[in-house]
């Protein structure tokens, strides 16, 4: 039964649904939501479940009563690979939610799974688009938001040369402006993003994955807690580390060729051919699976899995640091 769609200013709606395929979108809508519960009730429960963790059954015991009434907030990934069967008892719990509940469904958007879309539609759920950028246009509109965002001027040529710089990657993009208006005073020109991009990088989650990939441990750890202290968020940095560890990867199984060439195959601007290529050395395919797994770990620890967000930054940074140095050991 169709109810009153929730504002979508209203945090505590009982259903949030995302909608999209941008993973930073999805993110910050689940963060949101999880900030707004927590800022009611410090101790919210949060449970961060895959298809794989609801199997039918799984939604009933997460959603009964509790003994002490405790608010939780459930965030259902990919909702779209649901099974069946635990989409009908979704259906059905959204006809009569509980007041202590919130739950946050995260949906690719298309075909798949479209039932469960259109009934958590119905039941009035607060909506956020998180669509995919595509277009070099709607990137630089990002990157202005971001920087109006967190109150912050910047030119239009100093966008435009920010996502030159950096490509289509949103998280890194946000991860730049926020170094960006961390680190400089007053309105970011063209002259601030030329000096940050071309190797003066201090604080910034780049920092911390460069010096991480290229196995420079202490320089990397230090670059790491600079970072946090400027309040550089973790899941910007994870993100920095995994797009590091991956674009070597990425590089060590491409075909030899000029760096544009290579740029073209492997979506990565020239200039970051260049760099990876000497990021390279030392680097094994052991290395870099060692490596994808310590940032899985970490991406997990700074999305609510563990006690220590720093501590499983920490642990991953020095991973990736002793598997950059596999072949030189």
């Amino acid at each position: 039964m169709a109810t009153k769609k929730s504002s979508p200013d209203d945090l505590l709606a009982p259903v949030t649904l995302a909608v999209g395929q941008e993973d930073l979108l999805l993110d910050r809508a689940v963060r949101e939501v999880v900030a707004a519960a927590r800022a009611a009730d410090a101790d919210t429960d949060v449970r961060d479940l895959s298809p794989e963790q609801l199997q039918p059954g799984a939604l009933a015991e997460l959603t009964s009563p509790s003994l002490f009434a405790e608010r939780k907030v459930l965030v259902m990934r990919n909702a779209q690979d649901l099974p069946a069967e635990t989409i009908k008892e979704i259906k059905a719990y959204l006809d009569a939610p509980a007041e202590e509940i919130i739950l946050v469904v995260l949906h690719a958007g298309g075909a798949k799974g479209k039932g469960l879309l259109d009934a958590v539609r119905k039941a009035g759920a607060r909506e956020v688009a998180c669509p995919k950028t595509t277009k070099p246009a709607e990137r630089l509109t990002f990157v202005r938001q971001e920087f109006r965002s967190l109150g912050r001027s910047a030119t239009p040529e100093a966008c435009q040369a920010l996502v030159d710089s950096i490509g289509s990657d949103l998280r890194e993009l946000a991860s730049a402006v926020a170094q960006l208006t961390a680190d400089v005073d007053g309105t970011i020109d063209e002259a601030v993003v030329g000096r940050y991009y071309t190797g003066r990088a201090e604080a910034s989650s780049f920092t911390v994955a460069d010096r991480a990939v290229e196995g420079r441990a202490a320089e990397a750890l230090e670059a790491l807690r600079w970072s946090l202290s400027t309040g550089v968020a973790p899941v910007l940095i994870t993100s920095a580390l995994a797009q590091g560890v991956r674009a070597i990867g990425k590089l060590s199984s491409a075909r030899g060729g000029r760096p544009a060439d290579l740029a073209r195959e492997l979506g990565m601007p020239p200039w970051k051919i260049d760099r990876v290529r000497q990021q390279m050395r030392g680097w094994t395919p052991d290395g870099v699976s060692a490596a994808l797994r310590a940032v899985a770990e970490a991406d997990a620890g700074v999305k609510g899995g563990g006690d220590d967000p720093e501590y499983a930054l920490e642990k991953a940074v020095v991973t990736i640091a002793r598997a950059a140095r596999m072949r030189r050991g």
